[in-house]
C-alpha cells in the first residue's frame, strides 16, 4: 500500500495580484509591536525587495498590476489591506474595501476605490470614515470554500455579517488576540486545498481548534516562528511558496508535500511589521469556484 502523501492540489487563485510601489514607504507611527520611528527603512533597499519580490511573481507566472503610493500614506505599500477582491462568475470585479481601524490609514480607501472603479470593478464597504464596522482585508481568506475571517485588533466581528450578505457566501469567524499577529495574514497562509500554515498562538483557544479542525493538514509553526520569521505571511503560485524566510522544520515539510520553497528578503517591510502576503493582494478568488455560495438564505456567518 502506498502511504505516500498526495501532492499540492493547487489553489485556483494566487496569480494575479495588486502591489503598491514603496515610492513613499517610511515609519512615522507605531500602530504595532514591530514599528518604532527611531528604526526607519531604508528607501532604496526597501524599493529594491520590492521590486525583486514581484520580479519573482512574474517568473512564476503571477501577473502584478501596481497602484500607485499616496504620498501620505507610508503604509499603502501593504496593498493586501486595500480591500477584498473577488471575481464573480461572469468574470466581473467586485471589491470591499477595508475600513482601517486607524485613521493614519484610511485615507488609502479612497485611492483604492478610485483605481479599482477606473478598471471597471465595482465597489462597496461596510463602513467608512470611522463609521460603521471596521474591516481591514488582511484578515480574511477564501479557504474550503468559505471566507474565513479573523475579527479582533483591526476587523470587527459586525463586519463578518455584512461580508456574509454582501457576498452571499458562508463566512467562518475566527478570533485573533495576539498583539504581534494583528492580522490573520500573519498567522495563516492557505498553501492548497487542504492544507496550510497555522500559527495557533495567534488566536483564542477556541478560534485556535476551529482552525485547526478546518484545516485537514496543518503545518503548524510556533508564535516565535511567525514572530520572527513571518514564515505564515507568504504566497502561494501553484506549487510555489515564496516566502520572506522558511525555518528548516517548515521547508522540510513543505517539501515533502511536494512544495518548492523561494526565499525574498523583504526585510525592510518587516520594520512596519508586514512581509510578503501583507505587500501582495490576490485579485483572482472567484465566487462559485474558490468561494461556494451560502445555503438557503444566500449568506451565512459561523
Amino acid at each position: 500500500m502506498d502511504t505516500t502523501p498526495p501532492g499540492p492540489r493547487p489553489l485556483a487563485w494566487g496569480r494575479h495580484y495588486v502591489a503598491v510601489e514603496p515610492t513613499h514607504f517610511r515609519v512615522d507611527y507605531a500602530m504595532n509591536p514591530f514599528m518604532d520611528p527611531a528604526d526607519q527603512p531604508d528607501p532604496q533597499l526597501a524599493l529594491r525587495q520590492w521590486h525583486a519580490l514581484v520580479r519573482t511573481l512574474e517568473r512564476l507566472g503571477a501577473r502584478v498590476d501596481v497602484v500607485p503610493q499616496r504620498a501620505d500614506a507610508p503604509d499603502m505599500v501593504f496593498a493586501m489591506n486595500l480591500g477584498l477582491a473577488v471575481e464573480r462568475p461572469d468574470g466581473r470585479r467586485h471589491v470591499v474595501l477595508s475600513h482601517m481601524r486607524h485613521p493614519e490609514r484610511r485615507m488609502e480607501t479612497a485611492s483604492a476605490q478610485r483605481w479599482f472603479e477606473d478598471r471597471g470593478a465595482t465597489t462597496s464597504s461596510v463602513g467608512r470614515d470611522g463609521v460603521g464596522a471596521h474591516l481591514e482585508a488582511g484578515d480574511a481568506f477564501a479557504f474550503g470554500g468559505e471566507l474565513v475571517v479573523g475579527h479582533g485588533p483591526r476587523t470587527d466581528e459586525l463586519a463578518l455579517k455584512h461580508l456574509a450578505t454582501d457576498l452571499g457566501v458562508t463566512v467562518r469567524g475566527l478570533r485573533t488576540t495576539h498583539p504581534g499577529m494583528y492580522h490573520l495574514d500573519l498567522a495563516f497562509c492557505p498553501l492548497d486545498a487542504r492544507r496550510a500554515i497555522v500559527c495557533p498562538a495567534a488566536l483564542d483557544a477556541e478560534s485556535a481548534a476551529l482552525l485547526l479542525d478546518l484545516v485537514p493538514e496543518p503545518l503548524v509553526v510556533s508564535e516565535e516562528e511567525a514572530l520572527t520569521t513571518f514564515c505564515a505571511n507568504s504566497v502561494v503560485v501553484g506549487r510555489t511558496v515564496v516566502m520572506p524566510a522558511c525555518p528548516e522544520r517548515v521547508r522540510a515539510r513543505l517539501e515533502a508535500w511536494g512544495f518548492e520553497v523561494v526565499v525574498v528578503d523583504v526585510s525592510q517591510f518587516h520594520k512596519a511589521g508586514g512581509s510578503v502576503r501583507c505587500l501582495t493582494n490576490p485579485v483572482d478568488v472567484r465566487l462559485g469556484r474558490d468561494l461556494a455560495p451560502a445555503p438557503a438564505a444566500g449568506a451565512e456567518q459561523r
